[in-house]
């Protein structure tokens, strides 16, 4: 039997986004989390320049005046969540990490203005868990939460608080500004926000119960990986007949934008490791410079080497510090975006499987049909009844399957409006900080080698 078309009305509203609309254009102002960096010195070359501050991150905020209207526009309601002081709780390997989930909002239906949680890394994974199960097959994008590290984590485990090294307070670092901006992007999302599960998530001043379905060795998490792989399969052999023409391209939109973003994360990964080399490389001609002025005889030459030693130094800091903004302002936030987009592809699976069931259905009502005929050409009334209390059955399934593959296609274009109004706002925020970091860091070093043109002019 053919499959059904879909008989979906088109939303003639708005065009949809052409494919190669990669990146964002310019557009209205959002700032995303920027977690605070704060540069390395050396101790006996102390700079005075000092890095541009970063940006505050501006709360997320709550739109009511127009159910078209996105999220965060015209509106007095916020909600902001931070996430900050990370803790190491116990000892060894049944240590963990804790947050502290702070929560400013004037939304009614919290019972507090201003708070503070304490909360586990698995209690993040689990409240995660807990919203995809229960928001994505109506079509709800979900925002991803941090993947689990197990190397990061055994590191922090076996090491302790006194001689914990860099590569650990970097790992640390990542995780709570990736776990704030999943917790700020799943606030702005007016169904998930008020989810129960989530008002818990932040309001309960108490420990939560353990969510041990979380561990990638558990049991369950053995499942999930079966699942998946059954996933991949379906969605490698399965392909659907598509009537809609908005579905079909935005999914190759999505397609073409993921692996874009892939490649601009791979080259802003190779800008953030030059820079970081490039660090390197200005310290060591500041330490060179450093030791040719102390073994200098000529006295203003020798001024002049001590005084070009600690410019370059003061450059290794701006460089060094311009890294890290390289960092979390593009390459952390890109990250970000892959992983939103395979959420976003894993609503568009969950309309394909609604349409699977729906197809099901009317298989198998057509074969409930059919035995019902052959039962009355063989005067088999005692078949008949049975037959059409199958037929009506299976009528009914077929018209819920049809509702719900309508409801879906409905809730996924409404996600889709707020999600590409949010990616463009997002990526032109990012855009803009991460040229004024790069602005002031080259305004700083253009002072620092101003303030040392004299002195290489006084050599005589």
């Amino acid at each position: 039997m053919s499959s059904p078309k879909l008989q979906l009305n088109q939303d003639t509203s708005e065009p949809p986004v052409p494919p190669s609309s990669i990146l964002p254009p310019m557009g209205a102002p959002l700032t995303p989390p920027v977690v605070p960096v704060t540069p390395t010195a050396t101790p006996s070359l102390t700079p005075n320049i000092t890095p541009a501050a970063p940006t505050p991150v501006s709360p997320v905020t709550v739109s009511r005046s127009s159910p078209d209207q996105v999220e965060g526009e015209g509106s007095d309601e916020y909600i902001q969540i931070g996430v900050s002081d990370p803790q190491k709780i116990g000892d060894g390997m049944s240590s963990y990490m804790a947050y502290k989930v702070t929560t400013k909002t004037n939304v009614s239906y919290f019972r507090k203005k201003h708070w503070s949680v304490m909360r586990r890394f698995s209690d993040f994974l689990g409240l995660h868990r807990k919203l995809n199960e229960k928001h994505l097959h109506s079509g709800r994008v979900i925002p991803p939460a941090p993947e689990k590290s197990a190397i990061g984590t055994t590191k922090i485990k076996l090491g302790s608080d006194k001689n914990a090294d860099s590569g650990s307070s970097d790992f640390i670092e990542r995780r709570r500004a990736a776990l704030e901006r999943y917790m700020n992007r799943t606030s702005a999302h007016s169904t998930l926000r008020a989810d129960p599960d989530f008002r818990e998530f932040i309001e309960l001043d108490a420990e939560l119960p353990r969510a041990t379905a979380t561990s990638a060795l558990s049991s369950a998490g053995v499942l999930r990986l079966f699942n998946r792989v059954g996933e991949t399969v379906n969605k490698m052999t399965f392909k659907m007949d598509e009537s809609d023409q908005w579905f079909e391209e935005k999914t190759q939109q999505i397609e073409s934008l993921d692996a874009q973003l892939r490649k601009l994360q791979g080259s802003m990964e190779g800008l953030v490791n030059y820079r970081r080399d490039l660090a390197l490389s200005t310290a060591a001609f500041a330490k060179a410079t450093a030791v040719l002025s102390s073994v200098e005889e000529h006295s203003s030459l020798s001024r002049a080497l001590h005084q070009l030693s600690e410019s370059t130094e003061r450059t290794h800091t701006i460089h060094h510090a311009q890294a890290d903004a390289d960092f979390y302002v593009l390459s952390e936030n890109t990250k970000d975006y892959i992983h939103l987009i395979a959420a976003v592809k894993d609503v568009f699976h969950e309309r394909v499987k609604t349409f699977q069931t729906w197809q099901h259905s009317q298989i198998t009502l057509a074969k409930k049909r059919e035995a019902k005929a052959k039962a009355e050409l063989a005067g088999r009334m005692d078949k008949v009844q049975q037959a059409q209390e199958e037929v009506s059955e299976w009528e009914g399934k077929v018209e819920r399957s049809q509702e719900e593959f309508e409801r879906i296609s409905k809730a996924i274009k409404k996600e889709m409006e707020q999600f590409d109004v949010m990616r463009v706002k997002d990526f032109r925020d990012m855009i803009i900080k991460y040229l004024e970091d790069l602005m002031t860091s080259q305004q700083q070093i253009i002072k620092v080698w101003e303030t040392f043109i004299p002195e290489a002019k006084a050599i005589s």
